[in-house]
């Protein structure tokens, strides 16, 4: 994991979680991490690549050793206003409130922002986007466990949203919930609708 030396000021890096399923939040973090954590710098990686136990304890070093800001959309707000409106409020929200001007988002697109890098996989080889990426992943599963516990037919707890087998059967089933993004469109399950 490289340790970036991309600017003398320091390196807020920026990654999501959520982007893709079909219920729950779209969650934001950015990171600046401060270096007594070295010893873990490591261990840092795309949050997607380590197990859900690993993720947890990273989390818990990660914040008691950075500046870091986490932003969440709603279902109901990325309905509303689109997932790439969400994005790039986020991106604005972090950039405002952590104290640097060097600021690189994981993947190409800075949906607007001015004053952005972005690098793809960035997660994978530069520390602060992986820490950036393990904070908005622990905190989207986090929410979407407890949201489980409020309805439980659908199995989130399992899939964390995203379009499984399972989950997209369970929709069949019950219909959307509150939490659920409706304008997100399910091939397997217009078929059942409009056959």
């Amino acid at each position: 994991m490289l340790k970036s030396d991309l600017n003398s000021s320091p390196l807020c890096g920026i990654d999501e979680a959520g982007r893709g399923p079909l219920a729950g939040d779209l969650v934001m973090a950015g990171v600046i991490l401060k270096y007594p954590l070295n010893k873990h710098l490591k261990e840092l990686n795309d949050s997607k690549k380590l197990s859900e136990k690993k993720r947890e304890f990273l989390y818990d070093i990660i914040t008691k050793n950075s500046e870091f800001h986490i932003v969440s959309f709603s279902a109901k707000n990325v309905d509303k206003n689109g997932i790439s409106a969400c994005l790039e409020e986020g991106l604005i929200s972090i950039m405002i409130t952590i104290n640097t001007d060097n600021f690189l988002f994981d993947g190409n697109s800075t949906f607007g922002v001015e004053n952005l890098k972005t690098l793809v996989k960035a997660d994978a080889t530069i520390a602060e986007v992986s820490a950036a990426s393990i904070l908005a992943k622990v905190t989207h599963d986090r929410a979407i466990v407890e949201m489980s516990k409020q309805y439980p037919e659908y199995g989130f707890e399992r899939h964390k949203g995203y379009g499984t087998k399972h989950h997209v059967e369970m929709i069949k089933k019950h219909g959307y919930c509150e939490v659920h993004r409706k304008t997100y469109k399910i091939k397997a399950l217009e078929k059942t609708l409009f056959d």
